[in-house]
């Protein structure tokens, strides 16, 4: 190298690095080293190229691999080209920025050579001071910025996976999960998520590694709603703050432990709903600009992907109080018949169904009907009320099952054309047995016995809604060991399974069942009942 160049200013703090020499002469090491040492450098010499693999799986082993390599083409045990190669055909260490050097007077040819092997840039040695300390800093900012730019683009497909979790939620509880485990990925640090609804209530999500621990109490999380309320008070768009630990409750972060945390507060344009994306303030990767404006960009998409799921919980609630309040709670007395209903709602992440019961006293016997109006929304349950008080105000005049099927499907033509409904009618005379059974489109009702058998009885016919012509009523006996069982398919259907093989799994349930209308009820519910994702009707009905 040739003599000391005092008017060097070193490397900045972005170019000072750690740098991996290979030169099998002592001497070209230490001049490297003091060159490279003076500009504040670390240096690490090797004098082969099987001493530079075996330094370089130590590092990775560690995770702390030199920031450059500044190789001798002249090796004696493998020539610098082919120690460039073997280190970028490793995954780990492709984008090691490597330098070649060399004394030789062969340079285009030896520039051409490094990098076709893969090298990052060349130099001819002796070689002034600042123009090693150039090509150094130069090879690591570009590996820095290559490093930089992969890792923003990791970042944003991050981004845009959680963006879709989020739009794809069916609750703002499961929306809170998704932006919670998003928002850790990001950041790389525990994160909590809130969502507050104008009725107050607050929905909140933590991170997968968080969630399994135990979690803040009530009080906790009223706390929270207090902080996000104030927060956000008379103001729209987003915002940052930090909440010292002793405003913020311990352990959302780590069990048990009181931190700062750092918010990000979002609220829609029409300035209800405000969300609030939480990390600790002084850990992780959340100080990074890019990081936190990403974070920033997932707060906007949670408030505007929240806005609708919560007016579909008010809209659900309303939907439920209404089929609830329509539903009787406790059936007539009904002489002669033992009538037992089971009505099961979905679970909160579903949408509100049209499913129905009755079971009416007439003046030919006991008149009983389960149905089902198609769709899941607040339409599906206004149209099974007015199903409900039609049939009621129709049974009066004529309880027959064929003709008022004929008369309920008319109604929906004429009333609601875009809706179609399943019902199944049975009128059962107590004293005789005799039972008249009218089905449009619903799961036939099954007949139990005593002696563990079950049967559905063959009736069938069109859905409700559609004008089509209605076979005549099937025509049965109930005897008093029999059960006559009648369910929404709510109960047994199960996605990607034929509803045919459904059928046959609750007729062998059914005659597996303890006797008794009410044990019938249950054994089956404790079956099938679990996990469903649309609500259940059961009515069973034995002649006392």
């Amino acid at each position: 190298m040739d003599g000391d160049d005092t008017t060097s200013t070193g490397p900045t703090a972005d170019t000072a690095s750690t740098v991996l020499v290979v030169d099998d002469t002592a001497t070209g090491r230490y001049a490297l080293a003091a060159v490279l040492s003076r500009a504040g450098h670390s240096v690490i010499p090797v004098a082969s190229a099987a001493e530079a693999l075996l330094e370089l799986d130590v590092r990775l082993r560690t995770g702390v691999l030199p920031d450059v390599v500044l190789v001798d083409v002249g090796l004696p045990d493998m020539n610098g080209f082919e120690l460039c190669r073997r280190l970028k055909s490793r995954p780990q260490m492709a984008a090691l920025p490597v330098v070649h050097f060399s004394a030789v007077s062969d340079g285009p040819a030896y520039r051409c050579l490094g990098l076709d092997a893969g090298g990052d840039a060349y130099l001819s040695v002796p070689a002034e001071p600042r123009e090693i300390q150039a090509v150094v800093g130069a090879a690591v900012r570009g590996a820095r910025m290559r490093a930089d730019a992969e890792t923003l683009v990791r970042r944003l497909t991050l981004l845009s996976e959680t963006i879709v979790a989020v739009q794809t939620a069916r609750c703002p509880a499961e929306l809170a999960d998704a932006a919670a485990e998003g928002t850790a990925r990001l950041t790389g640090t525990p994160a909590a998520v809130f969502v507050l609804a104008e009725d107050g209530e607050l929905y909140r999500g933590l991170s997968r590694s968080r969630a399994r621990a135990a979690l803040p109490d009530s009080g906790a999380h009223e706390a929270v709603a207090r902080l996000i309320g104030s927060a956000m008070a008379g103001r729209g768009g987003v915002r940052g703050t930090v909440v010292p630990a002793p405003l913020w409750p311990a352990g959302f972060f780590r069990p048990g432990a009181a931190e700062d945390a750092r918010l990000v507060l979002a609220r829609t344009p029409d300035g209800t709903t405000p969300v609030c994306l939480a990390t600790p303030a002084h850990t992780g990767r959340d100080r990074a600009p890019e990081t936190g404006r990403l974070v920033v960009r997932l707060a906007q998409a949670t408030a505007l992907a929240a806005e609708p799921l919560l007016r579909y919980q008010v809209e659900r609630h309303v939907a439920l109080t209404l089929q609830h309040s329509f539903l009787p709670q406790e059936l007539p007395t009904m002489p002669g018949v033992d009538v037992v209903v089971r009505y099961v709602p979905a679970s909160r992440q579903t949408e509100i169904g049209g499913d129905f019961y009755a079971a009416l006293p007439t003046s030919h016997g006991v008149l009983t009907a389960v149905g089902d109006v198609v769709g899941h929304s607040l339409e599906a349950a206004t149209v099974m009320v007015e199903i409900r008080h039609a049939l009621r105000a129709y049974c009066v005049e004529d309880p027959d099952p064929g003709v008022l099927a004929g008369r309920l499907d008319r109604m929906l033509q004429r009333y609601h054309p875009d809706v179609t409904a399943t019902v199944c009618l049975v009128l059962v005379d107590p004293v005789s047995g005799r039972a008249r059974i009218a089905n449009a489109g619903h799961i036939p009702p099954l007949l139990v016995g005593d002696d563990a058998t079950a049967e559905y009885a063959k009736a069938r016919g069109p859905l409700l809604g559609l004008g089509l012509d209605r076979p005549p009523p099937t025509e049965t006996v109930l005897m008093p060991t029999d059960r006559l069982l009648m369910v929404t398919d709510g109960l047994i259907e199960t996605r990607g399974t034929d509803l045919e093989v459904s059928m046959e799994q609750l007729r062998r349930a059914a005659s597996a069942a303890p006797r008794g209308t009410a044990a019938l009820c249950d054994a089956l519910l404790d079956c099938f009942g679990r996990g469903r994702e649309d609500d259940i009707a059961l009515l069973a009905m034995r002649l006392g």
